[in-house]
């Protein structure tokens, strides 16, 4: 999906998964996938890396990105998808072949996991580099109708240079800066990314039409409905008040011991997960004419809350194909990225940044 996002003016020459399925994936939506390697990224030497690159990207997955895989990584364990990626840059460095820029994409948990620690491990390691770098809270909301905040660090190689800037908006960028050591807060930069251009759909106009999905029965909603209360039984029951069509999600938690369903109706859906537990399942809620209906989100529909072509060809099994749209990173969100930071630090041109 990063390489979607990034575009017709980037040639992709190394790729890495562990996930076969994930693979089989991108071999059938990119021809000529021989860059293409899978398996466990602590597999992987210099060597199988050509050239240097101009980018690299890393999207792992938040559980290993721990205090404690950082510091088995860090040495050449095999804890953490993320340090497996770093030994690679640190090797790459060596060998006067590190990337100029680099891109870490992870959930928005990141700037506060293990009381900043984490955070603060991956910005040791690009300090350690020589990497300037900055980090961005980014809501996938505002680009397509799914709520999915994300941290982005960006680091370079390239200008600009540290200096004094301007304050940093995000509270939870700010808080995660301001925990860092002196000594690596020099490496910082602030960067700037210009709002995309307005939203103009809402989670309704990415669904497939209602005769051409299975829905739940009738017992079924009822039980989901059965397990709102407070906040989420008043949407719902505004929901049917106003007599309209009405499309929201819902997902079931446990709150106080209790399974409880919650629900919105603002136009966006709830992040997409991997579905793995019952939790992990997201619910549309359907309300109009006095009546409620519900389903399970479809692959398809997973599909475009992530940026993807109708083209894009999913894996055929409903699991799998959730399962990569619940671990990928939103299209548009890359492209803007590349649009207004990643493009013009690599052609020397202005990159959006105030340097901190």
């Amino acid at each position: 999906m990063a390489r979607l996002g990034l575009g017709e003016r980037w040639d992709c020459v190394f790729a890495n998964d562990i996930d076969p399925m994930k693979a089989a994936a991108y071999r059938a939506n990119f021809a000529g996938s021989d860059h293409l390697r899978v398996g466990d990224v602590w597999d992987l030497q210099p060597h199988d890396l050509p050239g240097r690159a101009d980018l690299a990207w890393a999207s792992s997955p938040c559980q290993d990105v721990s205090l404690a895989g950082g510091r088995a990584g860090l040495t050449g364990g095999r804890s953490s998808a993320f340090f497996g990626f770093w030994w690679l840059i640190e090797a790459l460095a060596g060998q006067d072949r590190a990337p100029r820029v680099i891109v870490i994409e992870n959930v928005a948990g990141l700037f506060t996991s293990h009381g900043g620690r984490d955070f603060e491990a991956i910005c040791v390691s690009l300090a350690g580099l020589g990497y300037r770098f900055g980090a961005l809270e980014i809501d996938a909301a505002d680009y397509l109708p799914q709520s999915r905040a994300r941290c982005v660090i960006i680091a370079t190689l390239e200008g600009p240079a540290p200096a004094a800037g301007r304050t940093i908006k995000s509270r939870a960028v700010r808080e995660a800066h301001d925990r860092l050591p002196e000594v690596v807060r020099e490496h910082w930069v602030n960067w700037r990314l210009r709002p995309p251009p307005r939203r103009n759909q809402d989670l309704a106009a990415l669904l497939e039409p209602d005769h051409a999905v299975v829905w739940r029965s009738r017992a079924e909603t009822d039980a989901l409905v059965a397990m709102m209360a407070g906040l989420h039984r008043v949407r719902l029951e505004a929901a049917l008040a106003s007599g309209e069509r009405r499309v929201g999600t819902a997902f079931r938690r446990m709150r106080q011991g209790l399974q409880r369903a919650e629900v919105r109706f603002d136009g966006l859906a709830g992040c997409l997960r991997t579905p793995g537990g019952g939790s992990s399942r997201q619910f549309l809620v359907l309300t109009e004419s006095g009546e409620v209906k519900s389903r399970l989100i479809t692959p398809r529909e997973a599909a475009r809350l992530m940026g993807l072509p109708e083209s894009y060809q999913l894996p055929a099994a409903a699991t799998a194909a959730l399962h990569l749209a619940g671990d990928g990173v939103v299209t548009p969100m890359v492209r803007h990225l590349a649009a207004e930071i990643l493009e013009p630090l690599l052609e020397g041109r202005d990159a959006s940044a105030d340097a901190a």
